[in-house]
């Protein structure tokens, strides 16, 4: 398969671009590396991204931002970093992407635990992962041709040292799991399912 990640350069998808490359071809897309550059926040370089590199088999969401900050300091704008990074990101991915690719080709989006279990500072975060969850339940109702999932991990052991802080008392994942979990989406025929990933 010919298979596209984006953030295939970060803590996680690195990794699945590890594992994924043992038997497919993969394309990583990156803000300032990778195969190809794009910006995640703009659908304009998003397009320009699949212009580039044409038809896959695949496509792998890895990347999005949100604001972490307490609710009284967050502003619209902050809230605006998530809504158009992580959630129009991985909208406009599916929206704009479907079009790139193969016929029963699959598309996975990566939400995390804040979607289900939010800690402090991540009111923004964790509405942008719910919505996905609620998107993709929705979408996956009217593409019959493609498979799209999620995958929701809890704080996965590579972040720790830099997150255990904000999530006092959650056991970290060990980075096998959450990477059989995208293997799991890729290779497999699942489809509408939101793959969460607990330790």
């Amino acid at each position: 398969m010919r298979v596209l990640i984006i953030g295939g350069n970060g803590t996680i998808g690195k990794k699945v671009t590890e594992r994924l490359s043992q038997k497919h071809e993969v394309i990583v897309a990156g803000r300032n590396s990778g195969d190809v550059q794009v910006d995640f926040a703009d659908a304009g370089s998003i397009k320009n991204m699949f212009e580039q590199i044409g038809s896959v088999d695949a496509i792998v969401a890895i990347a999005g931002e949100a604001k972490w900050d307490k609710f009284e300091n967050l502003s619209e704008d902050d809230f605006y970093i998530g809504i158009k990074s992580k959630l129009m990101g991985q909208v406009n991915t599916l929206r704009i992407g479907k079009d790139y690719l193969s016929n029963g080709g699959s598309i996975t989006l990566s939400t995390g635990i804040l979607a289900d279990d939010p800690v402090d500072m991540t009111t923004s975060a964790a509405m942008v992962n719910g919505a996905i969850h609620s998107f993709v339940k929705a979408v996956v109702l009217e593409l019959d041709s493609i498979r799209i999932n999620v995958v929701c991990s809890d704080l996965v052991e590579d972040s720790y040292e830099k997150y255990k802080d904000y999530f006092p008392g959650n056991t970290p994942v060990p980075m096998h799991k959450i990477v059989d979990a995208y293997v799991k989406s890729v290779e497999g025929k699942i489809n509408g399912r939101i793959i969460r990933i607990m330790a």
